[in-house]
């Protein structure tokens, strides 16, 4: 459903209005008093009356009584989880939970068994140190997370200039209440909802709620009820005053605020849960059930044969402790720890865990165009005067560029300086040139610099003497100034198609021509050219005046034509390349924008978001035509979409829309309006240098540098860490089916004791194998991860491929290691019923199926670092950490074999050097299978490495 303007001169004269407000309509916040006149259609006197404020201000009792009715001047603080809660939560965790009644099950079976053996003991509280080693870690990790939201500051700005008993106060703007007359100037925040009473040259900037940053000329004059953010005579908390100086009495304060309805929109969102936070919890309570039903099963095949009770609950303890991979909390937690580090790196902030490997399921971005896509400094990138368009180079505020030909448009580049009162602030410290009032004004007085013009010095030469500001009737402004005779003149500028009917004559040539029906249809011709390339097109004039200082008049008829202006909001250098990744990856990227719709195609043009000839271009009054159907029709059916003049509420709902349809979906946002979508996506991605702190507190990302560039990095980098994952779950399961073999091996084969006791398999998994889990979960990023597209939502960690490699990577170790258990035992020539657990044979026996599983493990590890390409091409050494955590998890085992301390925990025995021969075999067969597994993969499915096992 295409919706291109259908006449190029609206969107010129638009595209031209640096003071329109265009907000779609939005909700009217609720207030009290709701059957009371709209403020903005009373009269100042009536104000004060309907407030109960006055021209001097509130007296400081009545304040105070007002402020202990109405309460703080300031939005609710966002609830954050007590620590002890966050503490509580590490233990709620369903594989901390069977754990720790596994350990108080064992502590219960040490007092109950006569004799007791120390053993048990040690099984009981090695089980709660893994408990408490888990909890440490990821409270440590969550803890430091919500530390760092903490730090974010609140955005009502901290003081406020007020009128209290005639005597100009500077107070916390906490303490304003409504009927307070709040005195602002250029520069400041608005620290309340208000009402204009007084206004100079008024502008304020929106963008904060609507979205949109151009600034918007402000009145204290009466104006027709409608949307509040369209009220010509009102402000809101949150926004900005870029120009002029006016006073307001506030009318809204707090929580009753426009910015307070859009902080409950997001308050009430619930946090959405990651896709890994699902599946996770699905895998820990299959494994959990596994396990106990593992155990329970064995409990009762042993316990009729005779066994002894406790002696049977220990062991079938045991197979259960096998199951649980105790150490995957934490190499989780700490494996995303170091995505979130790499993606800080990279100059995107990640607030939770999970979030991480969330962004690496993203298949929609809903992206800003402003300060997102494109670099948030209006640009002059052409002029045209005389009848030639000149190129101007540059781009941003700084004054570094060139005007081609100069010198035949430095009257049309003086008259635009002089016409308008924004300021260029040059560097100082760490800040750029920035622009203080109107960006479009800013842009105008860099263009002139690069021609080598002085604004100051013009400025001082013809003062200024009279000012017109602009408005959205007549579509532009005008000044007046004293040229050094004592003359004056006008200066005008404004949309083309407004400011051309005003004008009688053309500069051409240095000199004053009449402007004919031809020339005005060039003139027009050259604006809509400009304004089809994107750009905001603004036409400059002037006149001189003869006599005293004119009304508006007649400084804005007679007048002539200087020339063009076109600029526009350059893209960021790296977005077109962090666009076509997203295009490989298969990440489907929908623009959602308070901005006009030929400004955002143009932009989306320049950075590739759009290819086709006609995409598919909505407004907000558009979707509010649509029901649910419509709109998922339309998301459905439109690869190239952009959404335009769109309020809060239409992101929400588009969000809501998309992830009912299945997808991931990350938005970015940099205003208060943003954060309820940002809150209810499933990867919120806020502005971190020009962005509100609604928005960054509502979201779970914080861009440090705010470009789209970022999120394309970190989503695959979130790809990476989900590969990573794989790996070390992998890794991690195989071995168990490892441990658990030689068990229920034992059991049908009648053999008394255990192969493996929990005490070792305990040591195995949080003392050789965490540490290479961890450094799977560090591997760095593959060059090919967004050359494949985004897994669907509902696809399971352990999908029916990771099964069949840990069943294939598990069976192999489970066959080693029984085979030298069965191996040392028969060989001895003792009979089955004879073995004791001091017994020498036995503790050797145990010791090579520990040993075993070890080594076969560091060969496991070197197996899973690739998916389908070969490790050898790979590179053995291409993770160092792997290789250093592998050799320490053989010299702990070797430990534990010599070392008599550990053997007399562990009661093990020393293996003799042809038993590790015998051993690294058996793991460099398991090294030798994958490779052939994988050989014969890409033989049978040739494709990039990379993608899913």
């Amino acid at each position: 459903m295409s919706t291109r303007p259908a006449r190029r001169e609206t969107a010129v004269a638009a595209a031209a209005e640096p003071g329109t407000d265009v907000t779609p309509p939005a909700r009217a916040p609720d207030r009290p008093e709701a059957s009371a006149p709209p403020i903005a259609t009373l009269r100042v006197p009536e104000v004060f009356a309907a407030t109960g404020g006055s021209p001097r201000g509130l007296a400081p009792a009545e304040a105070a009584a007002r402020r202990a009715r109405h309460g703080p001047n300031e939005l609710p603080p966002v609830s954050r989880r007590h620590v002890r809660r966050l503490l509580v939560a590490q233990f709620t965790d369903l594989f901390a939970v069977v754990l720790l009644v596994s350990s108080a099950i064992t502590f219960l079976a040490y007092w109950l068994e006569r004799p007791r053996d120390p053993a048990t003991l040690q099984l009981a509280l090695a089980i709660l140190a893994v408990v408490l080693l888990n909890a440490g870690i990821g409270f440590a990790q969550e803890y430091s997370a919500e530390r760092t939201a903490e730090s974010l500051q609140a955005m009502v700005p901290h003081t406020c200039r007020v009128l209290r008993d005639a005597v100009r106060r500077e107070l916390p703007a906490r303490e304003l209440v409504p009927g307070d007359l709040v005195v602002l100037e250029a520069g400041d925040a608005v620290p309340a909802d208000c009402r204009l009473v007084e206004a100079q040259e008024a502008a304020v900037n929106n963008a904060a709620l609507t979205g949109e940053s151009d600034p918007v000329a402000r009145v204290a004059e009466p104006v027709p009820p409608g949307p509040p953010l369209q009220t010509r005579n009102c402000l809101f908390m949150g926004t900005d005053l870029v120009a002029g100086t006016g006073k307001a009495v506030v009318f809204a304060t707090g929580a009753a605020t426009e910015f307070g309805r859009i902080f409950r929109l997001a308050a009430t969102a619930p946090r959405q849960k990651t896709p890994l936070q699902l599946q996770v919890a699905v895998m820990a309570r299959r494994v959990a059930g596994v396990a106990l039903a593992t155990g329970a099963l064995l409990f009762a095949v042993r316990v009729p044969s005779g066994q002894p009770f406790v002696d049977t609950f220990v062991f079938s303890l045991g197979v259960m402790v096998a199951l649980v991979p105790e150490g995957l909390p934490a190499t989780l937690s700490v494996s995303l720890a170091i995505g979130v580090r790499r993606m800080a790196r990279r100059h995107a902030l990640v607030k939770q865990l999970l979030a991480v490997e969330a962004l690496g399921s993203t298949s929609v971005i809903c992206t800003d165009k402003t300060g997102t896509l494109t670099q948030a400094e209006m640009t002059v990138v052409r002029l045209w005067a005389d009848g030639v368009p000149h190129a101007v180079t540059g781009v941003g505020y700084a004054p570094v560029g060139e005007v081609a030909d100069a010198g035949s448009v430095r009257e049309l580049l003086r008259a635009a300086a002089l016409c308008g009162n924004a300021r260029l602030v040059p560097p100082a410290g760490r800040d750029p040139w920035r622009v203080l009032g109107d960006t479009t004004e800013g842009a105008l007085l860099v263009a002139a610099r690069k021609a080598g013009l002085d604004p100051a010095a013009e400025e001082a030469r013809t003062p200024r003497v009279a000012e017109h500001p602009f408005d959205s009737v007549r579509k532009l402004m005008s000044t007046v100034h004293r040229a050094a005779d004592g003359g004056l003149f006008a200066y005008a500028k404004g949309a083309p198609l407004e400011l051309l009917s005003r004008c009688d004559a053309v500069r051409s040539g240095g000199t004053r021509t009449p402007l004919t029906d031809d020339e005005r249809r060039r003139v027009a011709a050259a604006a809509d050219d400009m304004a089809g390339q994107g750009l905001r097109v603004l036409a400059v004039a002037r006149r001189e005046i003869a006599g005293p200082r004119p009304q508006v008049e007649e400084a804005e008829t007679g007048l002539t034509l200087l020339g063009l202006a076109g600029m526009y909001d350059p893209p960021r250098p790296e977005v077109r390349d962090a666009v076509d990744a997203c295009r490989r990856a298969g990440v489907r990227i929908v623009m959602v924008t308070g901005d006009h719709p030929l400004t955002a195609e143009a932009v989306a043009r320049r950075v590739g978001i759009v290819r086709e000839p006609d995409p598919t271009v909505v407004t907000g009054p558009q979707l509010d035509a649509l029901d649910d159907s419509g709109l998922d029709s339309l998301l459905a059916g439109s690869t190239e979409l952009l959404l335009c003049r769109v309020s809060p509420e239409h992101k929400m709902r588009v969000v809501t829309a998309l992830r009912r349809r299945g997808e991931v979906v990350a938005v970015t946002g940099d205003g208060a309006n943003d954060a309820p979508a940002l809150k209810h996506a499933d990867i919120g991605v806020a502005m971190g240098a020009s962005g509100t702190d609604v928005a960054r507190e509502a979201a779970v990302m914080v861009l440090l540098d705010d470009s789209f560039a970022s999120i394309t990095t970190a989503v695959g980098l979130g790809r990476s860490v989900y590969r990573n994952i794989r790996k070390f779950l992998i890794y991690l399961f195989s071995h168990n089916i490892a441990e658990l073999a030689p068990i229920l091996a034992a059991t049908f084969a009648g053999f008394p004791l255990v192969p493996i006791t929990a005490v070792q398999i305990l040591a195995i998994d949080l003392g050789s194998d965490v540490l290479p889990a961890l450094a799977l979960g560090a591997e760095p990023m593959e060059p090919d991860v967004m050359n494949s597209p985004p897994r669907p939502r509902r696809e399971r960690l352990f999908s029916a491929a990771v099964m069949g490699r840990i069943l294939f990577l598990g069976g192999i170790q489970a066959l080693g290691v029984c085979a030298v258990f069965f191996w040392h035992v028969n060989a001895s020539g003792i009979p089955y019923a004879d073995f004791t657990r001091s017994d020498p044979v036995y503790r050797e026996a145990i010791t090579m199926v520990q040993a075993g599983i070890v080594v076969s493990q560091f060969f496991n590890a070197l197996a899973v670092r690739t998916d389908r390409q070969s490790v050898f091409r790979a590179g053995l050494f291409g993770n160092p950490w792997l290789l250093a955590a592998g050799c320490f998890g053989i010299g702990l085992m070797a430990a534990i074999s010599y070392a008599p301390p550990l053997q007399a925990v562990f009661r093990t025995a020393p293996l003799a050097p042809a038993d590790w021969a015998v051993l690294a075999a058996f793991g460099a067969l398991l090294l030798a299978a994958e490779e052939v597994r994988k050989w014969a993969l890409r033989r049978r499915r040739p494709r990039p490495e990379g993608g899913t096992p």
